[in-house]
């Protein structure tokens, strides 16, 4: 007799990957629906619920490429990248890793951005709280140790580059947008920086040497270090106006010091 874990995968792969097989070791019988009936009624229940939840987290992905388009999309990758949590709306994290090698996808070269700039919205609303930053304890830093100064980002913050426009791809596509819906994908690239703050989920853009800054921190970069890395990419930063902005907007909300190496 099959364990309860080997009928749940044997129930799995026939809802989900119409594998006939699987369908046949469950041994159903009885009733007036066929198994194959019975089976498909799940299967069109479990990818409904996936096409709402994924359309929830992605309604710009959506709406880009068109209700059809897009539950096919989630029905592939519902088969290509399982859930592993009971929540479905946690699910979805490689949506955009998936439309990347997702054929027929291939020539739109942006939605993969667009996708991972949704994700970071939709996590960015469900993240932890934090404290703001203790301007006090960090004016006490001596000014021999400043250097090794080591500064954590806030939970909902997220850092998203892209050759190309997402911001504005994602603007024009918001319900009740007014004025030109057009995008010129040559327009540039963006660097954006995601979080939550008091008045809720913000998008912002950024210059690349505040990109590769925070980015450096969000690594466990000593100040020092993501500075230098920020000016070479960036000859103008400024670390000052980086930090006052940053600690100001609540994206840097903690700071830790290390000894620097000898």
């Amino acid at each position: 007799m099959p364990s309860l874990h080997e009928l749940q995968r044997a129930f799995c792969a026939a809802t989900l990957f119409e594998d006939r097989a699987a369908l046949a070791s469950l041994g159903i019988t009885g009733g007036r629906v066929s198994p194959d009936a019975g089976i498909a009624v799940y299967r069109n229940n479990v990818l409904g619920n996936y096409r709402k939840a994924l359309a929830a987290t992605y309604p710009v992905v959506k709406r880009l490429v068109g209700a059809a388009f897009f539950d096919a999309a989630v029905d592939y990758f519902v088969r290509t990248f399982p859930s592993k949590s009971g929540d479905v709306n946690r699910y979805g994290s490689e949506f955009a890793m998936f439309l990347e090698s997702y054929r027929p996808a291939r020539g739109l070269v942006y939605l993969p951005d667009v996708a991972r700039l949704e994700w970071a919205i939709d996590q960015a609303g469900i993240a932890a709280d934090a404290p703001l930053l203790d301007l006090e304890a960090l004016a006490a830093v001596p000014a021999d140790k400043q250097g090794s100064l080591r500064f954590t980002l806030h939970p909902s913050v997220a850092l998203i580059r892209s050759r190309y426009p997402i911001l504005s791809l994602w603007r024009v596509n918001q319900a009740g947008h007014i004025g030109d819906q057009r995008v010129d994908l040559d327009e540039g690239a963006d660097a954006l920086l995601v979080m939550r703050g008091p008045a809720g989920v913000s998008i912002e853009r950024i210059g690349e040497g505040e990109y590769v800054f925070l980015a450096a921190l969000a690594e466990g970069a000593a100040i020092e270090s993501a500075s230098t890395r920020a000016a070479q990419c960036e000859p103008g930063f400024d670390l000052g106006d980086a930090l006052r902005r940053h600690v100001t907007g609540q994206a840097i909300v903690a700071f830790s010091v290390f000894a620097l190496p000898t």
